[in-house]
């Protein structure tokens, strides 16, 4: 019979995982980490914390190490361990929102109504065709850290004044951190507003990195 101490160390140890995941502030660290790696400064401000916290949440997540960290000059900057990080923020973040009505409910409330949404295989095609304009709503510090391939970068909060740099005989499809991120949402209800064809991309970055390079 298995050795009750060994079991018990080996459940634990697993835990530190999940007690580092147990925080909301850590899961948008996570999130904005995502696009790219950042200093402290930069995820305190994306995130409205303030440094001293930011840096707590991130030793805890770095302590798991789910997050690795280096020196730039006076600053640290942080990204995720891995694509296996990666992966696990996206399973539990499907997995919330598909078995929990409150995380349904908190999207709703937070982007609003929704908004019509091209995949990943259509988008592919269309691009090859070359009938559609694809559009990186994201900050551009995010867009510079990794973007698609033949993607626009044009922030949300400039859509507006740089509309004349999109093509309007074609559609335009918007795309940014991933289904829980406003912009994209945003962005579709912009352009059509402004009488042009738009749809937003189901999936962001991450996820379509990630799908890239497994199937690489």
């Amino acid at each position: 019979m298995d050795s009750v101490g060994p079991k018990a160390a080996l459940f634990d140890a697993i835990a530190v995982t999940g007690k580092a995941l147990a925080s909301p502030r850590r899961l948008e660290l996570i999130d904005l980490l995502a696009q790219g790696s950042r200093s402290v400064d930069e995820l305190a401000n994306a995130s409205g914390q303030s440094n001293a916290n930011t840096s707590q949440h991130l030793q805890a997540l770095h302590a798991a190490g789910l997050v690795t960290r280096r020196r730039d000059g006076l600053r640290v900057r942080y990204s995720l361990a891995g694509d296996d990080v990666l992966a696990l923020w996206l399973a539990l973040r499907e997995a919330s929102a598909t078995r929990l009505a409150e995380v349904q409910r908190a999207a709703r409330e937070y982007l609003g109504d929704e908004v019509e949404a091209i995949d990943r295989e259509e988008l592919i095609a269309r691009m090859a065709r070359g009938d559609v304009v694809l559009v990186d709503v994201r900050p551009t510090e995010e867009f510079a850290a990794g973007h698609i391939d033949g993607a626009q970068s044009i922030p949300i909060e400039e859509l507006k004044r740089r509309l004349d740099e999109i093509p309007g005989d074609r559609e335009v499809v918007a795309y940014c951190r991933g289904p829980f991120c406003a912009y994209a949402h945003e962005a579709v209800r912009t352009l059509r507003a402004e009488g042009r064809s738009a749809r937003r991309l189901e999936e962001g970055w991450p996820e379509w990195r990630l799908s890239k390079e497994t199937a690489a």
